[in-house]
């Protein structure tokens, strides 16, 4: 029992050790002497990480914080997991500061060479045609609506898929409800 405590003592629990990965993928973001485009895609990288994780690591644990009367189950998890997501959370919030810094900062450098992203607000009345008649030609029968009603029941999400959740608003402005949409990635 004693060598049990004092290996424990010595090893960090795998999840933990998984964010600790993540942070160096986000060092290499941060790295000047990587091109601006590379460290673009280190952000896409640690995101595509941290989606995972989230998935499905900090959704096993809290299946397990459910089951905390369940001690046949919980003796085979080594720490405990209130625990653990407490510390993924304390580390997931400073690696998203972090990133929203680094995001900034290499937006700024790709502004310098008069690369831009921008959005919806920025667009001139040219740009903005070309987006309407894409939409309309292109994306719009690709996308299926699901209204959510009070009483419904959820629907099934395919796990790789990206959604938005739209709230539904009358002529007089008040919420008539939320839509459910798969944003069409082909």
């Amino acid at each position: 029992m004693k060598s049990s405590k004092k290996r424990k003592k010595y090893l960090r629990d795998p999840k933990i050790s998984w964010m600790d990965f993540n942070q160096r993928v986000l060092q290499e973001a941060a790295d000047p002497s990587v091109p601006l485009v590379e460290r673009m895609r280190f952000l896409g990288i640690y995101s595509n990480n941290l989606d995972e994780f989230y998935r499905v690591r900090v959704a096993t644990l809290h299946r397990l914080v459910r089951l905390k009367d369940d001690k046949e189950i919980l003796s085979d998890y080594p720490e405990n997991p209130r625990k653990v997501l407490a510390q993924i959370n304390k580390a997931s919030i400073a690696q998203q500061e972090m990133f929203e810094k680094l995001y900034a900062e290499i937006l700024g450098e790709l502004e310098k060479k008069k690369i831009r992203l921008i959005n919806e607000t920025q667009v001139n009345a040219e740009q903005a045609t070309f987006l309407r008649n894409f939409f309309r030609n292109r994306l719009v029968d690709s996308l299926n609506p699901i209204i959510l009603y009070e009483k419904s029941t959820f629907p099934s999400l395919t796990d790789a898929n990206i959604y938005l959740i739209i709230d539904l608003q009358g002529k007089s402005g008040k919420s008539k409800g939320c839509a459910l949409v798969e944003v069409p990635t082909g």
